[in-house]
């Protein structure tokens, strides 16, 4: 499966978003949720403080441009003897006046027409005589105009009119989002155009018959009259299931894209807040939003983030918020008629622990499995993630999907994208096959290490993976050996790789202890060799013992235990009712399985010592050994695809 998808860049990121949307034509509609938009506070206070500032200088400026200026009681009998005052007020001993002419300030160069002075209090001149005789106006009204009240009162309230300005904000905000949900992330924005590329079916590879089931609902959005017409019912939920990485959110997205209708997407987490209501407020939105531009779809990825069943004993004492979250997806399933054109698609890898309310029909109708792509669909993966990376003519897409059973789409993609990376580091124009070789092995096995191994270290290492490669030889049925190695990668000092040339779907019991016998290779191979064994086998006896425990436990593959499960995914199985006397008989039957493979194995090698010392040879020569240079090493036919 391909994803051709760019992210836009910006100078500032947007916040969390609820969910995402693609397919919407116009930025009119206010449909995609916002995260947590808290206003920058520390610019709101530094604005108000500098407008608050600000208007005090300047009031004050013009207030000291018009203030008159002081002068002395003797200059003011001067200017009133010479009948040269034209107006004044005073209130108690403070005189404010005007002149008729400018006159020049006793102290200063500067002339005045406004003055202010103090008349003292032994003072006994008749000065309103005195003015009378000059034409003076002697009045209570100030000569200066002064700032008004209102103006006054503006000033002295403005920090409590910024403050109650701001509750309001707050109040309305809390008002549109529906409570709290206003200050934890209920607000909605604007939505933006698209962003993303939209994908479709051409873009989605290796699940043809997934696509079948999904075309209905394509069908369905793009034709809904052809239904309507006939009484049916379209599905109201479509649940995809199957491993990480095998392609389901692609494929909503591509049923979406195929439709031509908007897309709303969302991981369940997303909606889960630390206030209760929250995940339930988004919800509503989402439904609500969808609904106005429906047809639509609507894909909610790990749904069992908040779909678990309430009844599980896994959640002790519940949890109040996802359960509000998962019984306001129900409401809203239930509130569909089939008119509205929403379809609620959702994906998960662990459908088993989904509440039923939640997959009974009438919500998701269907559950579709999205399973690892088989050979066909690997090449056909590998095509469409090929598309835009410059392959040489050498590449054989076909040999590299026979190579990689078992890998999920997304694993491929990681491997072009590791080929193509190989091929820009050494410099080439295009990518080889030894490129997507040698990334597969680096994808598969990890990144070699530069470590200095000493020549004894190496020897036991070639021994111990001899032994496994030539296990995996000899058991007939067995998977063919692709790669041998001894060159430190990850945790490991060697590795051997041996994959199907067909798809397997199914084991039998011969099979399953072929697989003991080849993990138990390097334990074999080092007690022939060495006569003890070392820490190396810890992978190897963890994996015998998974295999032979599953043999017993799981499927049925012991007379003793009989055809029953005994263990489990969901954890301690006495949790299960399963007997104590039961468990020990499947350590039991577990534990004599092991022991029959190694004395297969340590057998087989003793009777083949010369096989195992040849590859042993080859190894410490090449270090590296591909499928045919492992088998020619061993003498050992190929075997041959059936």
């Amino acid at each position: 499966m391909a994803d051709n998808t760019h992210e836009r860049k910006e100078e500032q990121p947007d916040p969390p978003k609820p969910w995402r949307t693609e397919g919407l034509e116009n930025s009119d509609t206010d449909v995609e949720g916002g995260g947590p938009r808290w206003p920058n506070w520390k610019r709101i206070l530094l604005w108000s403080v500098v407008f608050y500032f600000g208007s005090f200088l300047v009031f004050s400026f013009l207030d000291s441009a018009n203030a008159p200026v002081a002068v002395s009681y003797t200059e003011f009998q001067a200017q009133v003897q010479a009948e040269n005052v034209e107006r004044i007020y005073a209130r108690g001993d403070s005189i404010e006046g005007t002149l008729r002419d400018a006159a020049a300030h006793p102290d200063s160069d500067d002339d005045y027409t406004s003055f202010t002075t103090e008349r003292p209090t032994f003072a006994t001149d008749d000065l309103l005589t005195a003015l009378a005789d000059g034409d003076a106006v002697v009045s209570a009204t100030p000569v200066t105009d002064q700032r008004g009240t209102p103006l006054n009162l503006l000033l002295s309230f403005l920090p409590w009119i910024l403050l109650i300005a701001f509750y309001v904000w707050m109040f309305r905000r809390m008002r549109k989002a529906g409570g709290a949900g206003g200050l934890f992330g209920g607000d909605k924005k604007k939505i933006k155009p698209v962003e993303k590329p939209r994908v479709d079916f051409d873009d989605v590879a290796g699940i043809d018959e997934v696509e079948d089931q999904v075309k209905e609902v394509v069908d369905f959005l793009a034709n809904p009259e052809k239904y309507k017409k006939l009484g049916a019912k379209p599905p109201k939920g479509v649940l995809l299931t199957g491993a990480p990485g095998t392609g389901k959110t692609l494929l909503a997205r591509a049923t979406a894209g195929e439709a031509d209708v908007p897309f709303f997407s969302a991981s369940a987490s997303e909606f889960i807040e630390m206030i209760v209501g929250v995940g339930a407020q988004r919800v509503r939105e989402l439904f609500e939003e969808a609904r106005k531009v429906a047809p639509s779809i609507i894909f909610i990825d790990e749904i069992d983030t908040i779909g678990r069943s309430r009844s599980s004993g896994r959640v002790v004492g519940g949890n109040d918020e996802r359960e509000q979250t998962l019984n306001q997806i129900l409401t809203e399933m239930d509130g569909f008629d089939g008119s509205e054109g929403v379809v609620v698609m959702a994906a998960t890898n662990r459908a088993d622990v989904l509440d039923p309310a939640l997959t009974r029909p009438g919500r998701f109708d269907r559950q579709i499995t999205v399973h690892a792509p088989d050979r066909e669909g690997r090449e056909s993966i590998l095509e469409v993630h090929a598309r835009g990376v410059a392959i040489g003519p050498d590449v054989d897409l076909g040999a590299i999907a026979a190579m990689t059973p078992g890998m999920t789409g997304a694993e491929l993609a990681n491997l072009v994208n590791e080929g193509a990376i190989l091929a820009a580091k050494n410099e080439a124009d295009h990518v080889t096959q030894r490129d997507l070789v040698m990334s597969l092995e680096t994808v598969r096995l990890g990144v070699a290490r530069n470590v200095v191994i000493p020549e004894e270290e190496r020897r036991r290492t070639a021994y111990h993976e001899a032994g496994h490669a030539l296990l995996g030889m000899l058991q007939p049925g067995a998977d063919p050996v692709r790669t041998i190695s001894i060159i430190p990668r990850g945790h490991a000092l060697g590795v051997t790789v041996s994959t199907p040339d067909e798809d397997r779907y199914g084991y039998d019991e011969h099979y399953l202890r072929g697989r003991i016998i080849g993990a138990l290779g390097g334990w074999a191979a080092e007690e022939a060799e060495l006569g003890f064994t070392t820490t190396g086998v810890d992978n190897d006896l963890e994996q015998a013992t998974n295999i032979a425990r599953r043999m017993v436990g799981r499927w049925g593959m012991s007379e003793k235990v009989g055809a029953m499960t005994v263990l489990s995914d969901e954890g301690d199985p006495r949790t299960l009712g399963i007997a104590e006397r039961t468990l020990a008989d499947v350590d039991d039957e577990a534990r004599r399985i092991i022991r029959e493979c190694q004395v297969e194995a340590k057998q087989l090698l003793v009777e083949h010592r010369d096989k195992m010392d040849s590859i042993v040879e080859a190894l410490m020569a090449h270090e590296t050994l591909d499928e045919a240079q492992a088998y020619a090493a061993a003498g050992i036919p190929r075997p041959t695809q059936p």
